[in-house]
């Protein structure tokens, strides 16, 4: 079987989504990259049913190499956000703050209410709506991971987060989370104060060291 791990790590981290509140039903997708492959999730597909086997594998063009079922239909923006510098792994999500925040009026950006913001190469970017599966949302998502940010929010829609790894991209698909909850929860209570420029250079350079030579707060 092709890209083995990687297919079971996609079903290890898939099983996570509904009980760590980042999707409902079937909704959302993953998949990782090796070389000119990638596997990703099947499209419609409990995800207490999936196995290693119903990972489909695709070249970098979308077309399928090993796949026993269709691939999500967002193959297109994930394809796309590999486009993104060191992009490994994509995680798609529709969890409940994010998607509110997405769904604001007015807003091109998550407006850095938080340190964390930093951990995404800057304040993340709301990409406009586009219909699902097409290649306008493809679009619209390169154009939002570009200038490496590691994430962005999908209008009317969902977040969607990269790294180097599986685990790293669902690492931060659950900080965004949280981050998107702050804001609505500051909004709610107040005005939101957003770091500077500065404030977020400061803490990009403390978070490059974290776990290594720097201490956590």
């Amino acid at each position: 079987m092709l890209l083995a791990e990687a297919r079971a790590e996609i079903v290890r981290h898939a099983r996570r989504l509904r009980p760590d509140g980042l999707v409902v039903g079937t909704a959302g997708n993953l998949s990782v990259r090796v070389g000119e492959l990638l596997a990703v999730t099947p499209s419609g597909v409990d995800y207490d049913e999936l196995t290693p086997e119903l990972i489909g594998v695709h070249r970098m063009d979308g077309t399928a190499v090993e796949a026993e079922l269709p691939p999500s239909s967002e193959l297109p923006f994930h394809l796309a956000a590999y486009r993104a510098e060191g992009a490994a792994a994509v995680v798609h999500t529709h969890s409940v703050a994010a998607t509110a925040v997405a769904c604001l009026d007015g807003l091109s950006q998550l407006p850095p209410v938080h340190y964390y913001t930093a951990m995404f190469g800057g304040p993340l970017r709301i990409a406009p709506y586009e219909t699902y599966g097409s290649a306008e949302l493809a679009a619209g998502v390169e154009a939002a991971l570009a200038g490496g940010r590691r994430g962005c929010l999908l209008a009317n829609h969902g977040a969607v987060t990269v790294a180097g790894s599986l685990a790293a991209a669902y690492g931060l698909a659950q900080q965004l989370e949280w981050m998107c909850d702050v804001y609505l929860r500051t909004r709610a209570a107040g005005l939101p104060r957003a770091l500077d420029a500065v404030q977020l250079e400061q803490a990009t350079a403390k978070l490059a060291g974290y776990g290594r030579s720097q201490p956590g707060s």
